[in-house]
């Protein structure tokens, strides 16, 4: 009878400690005053979530600098405190620039924070405060094999940061009506990670293997919330701006001064609803493009930075794969501009997401004016599969009316992630429907992915037809180029894909951290009539030191039956149809990361079509902390194609930023790129006087080769945001 007590009595005493561990988010009616001293009586009846987990350079073993977190919320803030109990008074920072993901996180002493207010680890928020209370926010969006961060949204929150003795404090409110939850929710999907650029280390609060990505929304922690409220505090965000830009051609001889009010308006209908409005927006690109070299037969990608496209926009930006995706919002308003667009986006019940966007463009010159529209909605069918159905539309217009010029791709894609976590499938199928063009016109794509620590491997097929035309989209291997006839021809083809990983960890070597051994992957293309026009091979094997530098080899081969001729020194002598095998090697060294100069070269030798190529390419970083950052790269590539010609191409790329505060920056590029005979200098003094309104003011100059000028403008951008 004994023992059957004292069995009883373990057994509630075991069930009691299970339901205390429980992490939770409770409710306390106070106010912080945000100043990173956690001297606020409620820091001291919260509990705090520690036992962090190593993540690298090791990912064995709890963290000997450990972290301790608390976490509450009010109705109105989310409020957190967190202590990191460093072993050094020392601080690095590498940035004060907000959004800065690889200097102000990366290269800093950093909290970040994930947080999945839907706990469906299908999206979320990240938020991450260095410790000069320099900011980073921006979503978590699923991708084809795991998960992506876009630092292109914002919103606003606040954090402060202190110093005492050894310990770093972070102190962090973050509205939660800027955060997108329903009022019945009962958890929030959390993960928590430190950042220390002294020691080179990641430790995380939910133990991750290091094969996954820190982000991985599969290992969030849930955290039970108390008392959410039941309808937010509205939000209504309005933020009128003006840009005044004044530019000359020198060639023309011409010059212009435009004025460009605008505005833009957020509100949310729900806690997990937001309607975005913008008229007559200015998308003009204060942050510019960064230059690269580019030989191949394709156009490449450049991502979306226009604050309008940015709310959920994984909603609109996930729906095809990588080289296949049948809305790309840089085509919105690339060719004249937008008048106005709307866009609904977010939960509509705990499982469902649905997106809608409208945008109208105006007439300009020969180009008639756009309606562009998508659909989507996103439905979560169980734990393991998530189904997403879109329209996306393209159609002209004259004043009011549709006219019969019009492009629309429909589809519907089917997420798979195991219970396990080593699993992801993703299957896709899309059909456009376009003026004019019959038949031909479906897209499918199967693949599979298998992660566990020290083994990786995918394979993938897909299916292209000619006439899936996404004018809303990004499909560069669609469209072939003949340089001899000076056309594009529209050729649909089929691809597969096939990735193996292998890698070994040295957990008690003193020097060597890991070795990849094996790493291969391989693309093969057919033409539609199923004839052999490509295959792209790699290899490669990688050594990583316990400071995280690491020294690479890496092997290519190419074979390419070249179906309509090809000009990549682009001085008219092109490379006929013919077949072509090439092969190139490459060795590399990347430094590590923790230190004031940080360089990375590599050396490039090899077979290009019918001659050869020799590329080298270096970058040097170095940080003048925490006051200036400068940064410079430099690319050689030599091509020789014998009696086509010979050229070398320079790209040279210069960035130094200084901080004068977290809130105030001098950005200035220089870019050398003569693939495209353009020298490009850009200098922007931004200052953001209050959270999220900014003061830009940029020069940009043009040169050629020869450093005459072509162009240059001084442009000046002001905008406001009220919140109500």
């Amino acid at each position: 009878m004994k023992n059957i007590i004292l069995i009883t009595s373990l057994f509630f005493v075991f069930l009691a400690t299970t339901n205390a561990q429980q992490p939770s988010i409770p409710y306390h009616e106070q106010h912080i005053t945000l100043d990173g001293k956690l001297d606020e009586v409620v820091w001291e009846e919260l509990s705090a979530y520690t036992s962090f987990h190593n993540y690298l350079p090791s990912d064995e073993g709890l963290a000997e600098q450990q972290t301790k977190v608390k976490i509450f919320h009010n109705g109105e803030f989310l409020y957190v405190s967190v202590v990191y109990q460093d072993n050094e008074s020392r601080t690095q920072i590498s940035s004060l620039k907000r959004d800065d993901l690889s200097n102000t996180v990366v290269g800093s002493e950093t909290f970040i924070l994930i947080l999945d207010t839907q706990n469906q680890r299908q999206n979320a928020y990240y938020f991450a405060v260095n410790m000069g209370a320099a900011q980073v926010d921006g979503l978590i969006e699923r991708v084809n094999d795991g998960f992506s961060i876009n630092t292109n949204w914002n919103t606003i929150w606040n954090a402060k940061t202190t110093t005492k003795g050894t310990n770093k404090y972070y102190e962090i409110a973050i509205p939660l009506k800027n955060l997108n939850f329903k009022s019945d929710s009962d958890q929030f999907g959390i993960q928590f990670y430190v950042r220390d650029i002294k020691k080179n280390s990641w430790t995380i609060f939910k133990d991750v293997s290091r094969n996954y990505r820190l982000f991985d929304l599969r290992f969030t922690q849930a955290f039970d919330i108390d008392n959410l409220p039941k309808n937010a505090n509205s939000r209504f965000a309005v933020t009128p701006s003006i840009t005044i830009n004044h530019q000359e051609e020198i060639s023309a001889n011409t010059n212009e001064t435009t004025v460009v009010p605008s505005l833009d308006v957020q509100y949310n209908l729900t806690s997990s609803l937001k309607l975005d409005a913008t008229i007559n927006p200015d998308f003009s690109q204060i942050d510019v493009d960064q230059q690269v070299s580019n030989f191949t037969r394709f156009s490449i990608f450049f991502p979306e930075r226009r604050n309008f496209f940015l709310e959920n926009a994984d909603l609109f930006s996930n729906l095809g794969v990588d080289g296949v995706n049948p809305f790309y919002s840089r085509r919105i308003g690339s060719r004249s501009a937008i008048q106005f667009g709307l866009k609904l986006s977010g939960n509509i019940s705990p499982k469902t997401r649905i997106g809608i966007l409208n945008v109208q463009t105006e007439e300009d010159k020969d180009e008639p004016s756009q309606n562009y529209a998508a659909f989507v909605g996103e439905q979560q069918l169980s734990s393991n599969f998530t189904a997403t159905t879109f329209l996306i539309n393209r159609q002209e217009t004259n004043n009011f009316d549709f006219r019969d010029d019009y492009n629309r791709v429909a589809g519907i894609n089917l997420n798979y992630k195991s219970t396990n976590n080593k699993w992801i499938g993703l299957a896709n199928f899309a059909k456009s429907y376009t003026d004019g063009e019959r038949g031909d016109s479906d897209f499918y794509h199967a693949g599979i992915w298998y992660n566990k620590r020290g083994v990786f491997w995918n394979t993938s097929l897909r299916k292209i037809g000619r006439n899936y035309i996404a004018d809303v989209g990004f499909t560069p291997r669609l469209f072939n180029f003949d340089a001899s006839n000076e056309t594009v021809v529209r050729e649909g083809y089929t691809q597969a894909e096939a990735r193996l990983g292998l890698t070994k960890f040295f957990e008690k070597s003193k020097n060597i951290n890991s070795y990849r051994y094996f790493l291969a992957r391989t693309f093969v293309y057919w033409d539609e009539q199923g004839k052999l026009q490509q295959t792209s091979s790699f290899f490669n094997q990688a050594l990583f030191f316990k400071d995280l530098s690491a020294m690479y080899v890496s092997f290519y081969h190419d074979y390419v039956n070249l179906k309509y001729a090809f000009d990549p020194l682009r001085n008219g002598n092109v490379l006929v149809a013919d077949q072509y095998k090439f092969f190139r090697g490459r060795i590399g060294y990347n430094s590590a990361a923790n230190n004031k100069l940080v360089y990375r070269t590599f050396v490039q030798f090899g077979e290009f079509y019918s001659g050869y190529n020799t590329t080298a390419s270096a970058s040097l970083q170095y940080r003048l902390l925490p006051f200036a950052n400068l940064q410079a790269a430099y690319e050689l590539n030599r091509i020789d194609l014998d009696q086509l010609g010979k050229d070398t191409f320079h790209l040279a790329r210069f960035t130094g930023e200084i901080f004068f505060s977290n809130r105030l920056n001098w950005t200035t590029y220089v870019q050398y790129n003569t693939q495209i005979d353009n020298l490009n200098i850009n200098s922007r003094l931004q200052w953001e006087y209050r959270p999220l309104s900014y003061v830009y003011l940029v020069v940009t100059d043009n040169f050629n080769e020869r450093i005459n000028r072509t162009n240059w403008g001084v442009a000046f951008k002001m905008n406001y945001r009220f919140d109500f």
